[in-house]
């Protein structure tokens, strides 16, 4: 892509990884007057339209100001954003399970709906590959970062200075900062000595578009069954996505089944509660495994994204977070170049310190928690169902535990 600027590889910032965390992160730093280079194995032609890959994202409603922000979100056709008025979540065979709505619709005698979207929805769902078609349009009108794709790194270093990363056709790039935004198996991470704890489940994660009888009522399903479990993301009129989660051997032989066979397997799965059952996608699998590093910076380099925190997507704030940590860590660039001006340093100490402070308290407490939920409702133990019996039921004659949930779910802050 053609760039007002020069060939030098001497640059402010270079951010490795042009997903939806690398292009947001380089996109809120438009108006910087830094130079940024961003570097992605992958060619151009896939990041202008990525290929469905399965994934639709679960958006709180502060994400979507962030990618209003961005100009983002207004890429992304009004058709593909699906609201989510509520979620539920049920254990085992019992039909009746904890509602999640927002707050707003519950006030007692309320003679009109909100005026707050806000108190309409938890949030949206949109497809993985619209976010990233559109972050990348959004980060093309930005002529001050230079985009480097097919480009494969060979090695990176840092030291109090600068940073170097040397790519594969042996070009060198420098820099005051080095972000890596390079997937939750971050090699740059790596490379630069930062351990991070890789805390796998044992399970694989099946994803899919379905058609369905029974209307979904836009509300999310997330269902702890024996042995399985299963979530529904409402998209259109009676179709949905369906994630499955089980071991792999068992997600293996489901993705060899025929259509036919499929839909009435998990027509079966969902015990008949959505009628029938028509496949209306590829069938995509992921492997589930979460990763949290013992640190988010280094000298001279800032993690963002899932380099910074992957999570299991239990709780759907995955993606979320991700946007937060590009968002944290931008803001206090954008903050050091208003104070300093000509003499700014992005990859100042006390900055990356500050940033590593603030979404590490963003993001630990929820990877925690997110852990525990997901470890307590895959045993299926009899004291694990008993506990998490009774933990639903409190928390379905507890309306203060719902609500909360649902602000944290819509993180409106």
């Amino acid at each position: 892509m053609d760039n007002a600027i020069d060939n030098s590889n001497q640059f402010d910032i270079v951010v490795i990884g042009a997903g939806p965390a690398g292009l947001s992160f380089a996109r809120a730093l438009r108006e910087s007057g830094l130079r940024i280079a961003l570097v992605e194995q992958l060619p151009e032609s896939t990041l202008v339209d990525p290929p469905y890959d399965g994934r639709e994202i679960a958006l709180t409603w502060r994400s979507v100001r962030l990618l209003t922000q961005l100009g983002i979100w207004q890429r992304i056709a009004a058709g593909e954003r699906f609201p989510m008025r509520g979620a539920r979540v049920l254990n085992g065979v019992n039909p009746s399970g904890l509602e999640i709505r927002p707050p707003a619709a519950r006030l007692p005698g309320a003679s009109q709906p909100a005026t707050d979207a806000n108190a309409d929805d938890l949030g949206y769902l949109v497809s993985n590959h619209l976010i990233r078609r559109a972050a990348y349009a959004a980060m093309r009108e930005d002529t001050q970062c230079l985009l480097l794709t097919q480009c494969r790194v060979l090695a990176v270093r840092t030291d109090e200075h600068s940073a170097q990363v040397t790519l594969a056709d042996g070009r060198v790039l420098r820099a005051k900062l080095l972000v890596a935004a390079d997937s939750r198996f971050s090699e740059t991470r790596r490379r630069l000595g930062i351990p991070a704890r890789h805390l796998d489940f044992g399970k694989t994660m099946m994803v899919c578009r379905m058609r369905h009888e029974v209307s979904h009522d836009h509300i999310a399903t997330e269902w702890f069954g024996d042995h399985q479990t299963l979530a529904l993301l409402p998209l259109g009129d009676s179709q949905s996505s369906v994630v499955l989660t089980l071991p792999h051997v068992l997600i293996e032989s489901l993705n060899a089944m025929p259509a036919g066979e499929f839909e009435r397997e998990m027509q079966r799965r969902f015990m008949g509660r959505l009628g029938q059952m028509t496949l209306v996608s590829e069938r995509f699998i992921y492997p589930l495994v979460a990763v949290y590093p013992d640190r988010l910076i280094t000298t001279r380099c800032a993690t963002i994204g899932d380099a910074a925190v992957g999570m299991h997507p239990v709780t759907a704030h995955g993606f979320n977070l991700g946007l937060m940590s590009a968002d944290a860590l931008a803001s206090r660039i954008l903050r050091e170049c208003a104070n300093r001006r000509l003499n700014a340093d992005p990859g100042s100490p006390s900055l990356l310190r500050d940033y590593e402070s603030a979404h590490r308290r963003a993001s630990r407490p929820l990877f925690l928690a997110t852990n525990a939920i997901v470890q307590l409702y895959t045993d299926d133990s009899p004291p694990a169902r008993l506990l998490r019996g009774a933990l639903l039921g409190i928390a379905k004659r507890a309306p203060l535990v719902s609500s909360r949930l649902a602000k944290a779910l819509m993180q409106t802050g």
